[in-house]
């Protein structure tokens, strides 16, 4: 590697171009920059990168095609696609295609120039491994049904797409209604066992002997109710994918079983002397942290570290910025119709995206689901919501409480809208971080983004310092407007 590593940058948006080669340029790397895929295609044709950073939408060809055709001509370079429009489908194509790293926008230049150390650094090991299989790249992308845009979830994006390539085993962790069967569906889909079974067990749901012959099978008479031999859903699954959610709440007597038939690809049916061969890929599910309960000796460690080859640490909804908005909007898509969409009235909406979620994406779909079936002419009010969304709480009569319609004098003492209140709020909020954006999402639990939106719509722009916009922060003119992604 050369002591200043030359790096191409390739993004249709002029500011980011101009803050990337500002940043990089700062932390030891030579930079040049395209305007399109195309501009990108030719520079490298004509000169010598040691890295490329290519946006994936841009006029006249995207990054997926530059990936495409300089992992023919340079197969060597490392190529980082970025993109603020992140999905399972998108990360598959560019780990298939062969991309180095997959981020998504906003990101810190910091953790971008060590990413490039990191990728140019680990060249010569890569060269050696080349030769290495060359699997074909999926012919059929489908919808993983797993809705968000927001980095923590591209993250969990680009997981998915490299578990996919290989049979290992893969823990995924989080908190109920995170998407741990969507998850590990996703995985299964995008695999090479796609065309082959994916069976899912709740390990909570079914006692000890109930759960050991139902994954193992039995023999006839193996216990009281046997009566007839059967396979178990290890055998059913020969081929495919057996997910076994809620790995928490087994015994140790079932771990043992479970850690034998990873350990020798065999399962003995209960009641059974003869072992069966199968040949199935296992992605294991907890809320609850494995690995402490493995150290307090509440869970078997081997079996911890033989399920966690792989694993996806699914990120609660209140720590995924700007996806309850996205997720609202797919749900509302998905319960209304053509004849009658559905839409929230702007009290509604304020309380759903004030809402914290301790459910997490089950508990928003819920919530739609009831407001759906009760909003009228496709208009969802502040009271289709659930109580504790909308913040109306009943009393043991069914009464509406008076200290929802009388609320203390002092809490708002000229009786704002909701709009005004949240401009209020985020005016607060920006002068107390002295007019740092970033900050300011930071404080108020948002996205960049949506801070800049609600600057722009509440023309507080005038009172915000100026400031170093971070690379892949969204811009926003002086009218408003947010200027588009390509």
């Amino acid at each position: 590697m050369t002591e200043y590593p030359h790096i191409l940058i390739a993004d249709d948006d002029r500011l980011i171009r101009m803050t990337l080669e500002a940043g990089l340029s700062l932390n030891g790397f030579r930079v040049s920059c395209a305007r399109s895929g195309r501009e990108a295609i030719t520079a490298a044709h004509g000169q010598r990168f040691d890295a490329i950073i290519s946006d994936v939408y841009m006029p006249d060809g995207d990054g997926l095609e530059v990936l495409r055709e300089l992992r023919v001509t340079r197969p060597e370079i490392p190529i980082i696609l970025m993109t603020a429009q992140g999905s399972v489908d998108l990360a598959v194509r560019a780990i298939e295609e062969g991309a180095t790293d997959f981020i998504a926008k906003p990101f810190e230049l910091e953790s971008l120039a060590s990413l490039l150390r990191r990728c140019l650094n680990a060249r010569p090991e890569a060269a050696a491994n080349d030769a290495a299989e060359n699997e074909p790249p999926l012919d059929d992308l489908s919808v993983s049904g797993l809705i968000g845009r927001s980095p923590a979830m591209v993250r969990v994006y680009k997981l998915i797409a490299h578990a996919a390539r290989t049979d290992a085993t893969v823990l995924i962790t989080g908190e109920s209604g995170t998407g741990k069967e969507l998850t590990a569906r996703a995985i299964h889909d995008f695999s090479s066992r796609r065309d082959k079974p994916f069976i899912t067990v709740n390990c909570s749901g079914l006692t000890e002997t109930l759960l050991e012959a139902e994954l193992f099978g039995h023999t006839k008479g193996a216990f009281t109710g046997a009566a007839a031999e059967r396979e178990g859903l290890f055998e059913a699954a020969d081929g495919g994918t057996l997910f076994l959610d809620e790995l928490a709440s087994t015994s140790a007597a079932f771990q043992a079983s479970l850690l034998r038939a990873l350990q020798s690809g065999e399962v003995r049916r209960v009641g059974s002397t003869q072992t069966r061969r199968v040949n199935v890929r296992v992605i294991g599910a907890s809320n609850a942290d494995l690995r402490a309960l493995a150290e307090q000796g509440s869970f078997r460690p081997d079996l911890f570290y033989r399920l966690s080859v792989l694993t996806v640490d699914l990120p609660p909804l209140r720590q995924r910025a700007g996806d309850v908005e996205l997720l609202t909007q797919y749900f509302l898509r998905r319960f209304g119709d053509e004849s009658q969409p559905l839409q929230l009235s702007s009290d509604a909406q304020s309380a759903l995206y004030a809402h914290s979620f301790p459910g997490n994406v089950r508990e928003l779909e819920n919530a739609l689901t009831r407001a759906a079936a009760l909003s009228t002419n496709g208009l969802i009010t502040l009271d289709c919501l659930p109580p504790h969304i909308a913040g109306i709480h009943k009393t043991e009569s069914g009464s509406t409480d008076e200290a929802t319609l009388n609320p203390p004098a002092n809490l708002v003492a000229d009786w704002p809208t909701m709009e005004e209140l949240e401009r209020r709020y985020l005016a607060l909020a920006l002068e107390k971080v002295r007019g740092n954006r970033q900050h300011a999402a930071d404080l108020l639990g948002l996205s960049r983004r949506t801070v800049q939106r609600l600057i722009a719509r509440y023309h507080l722009e005038a009172s915000v310092d100026d400031e170093t916009i971070e690379p892949g922060a969204d811009s926003v003119r002086p009218d408003g407007d947010e200027e588009e992604e390509a």
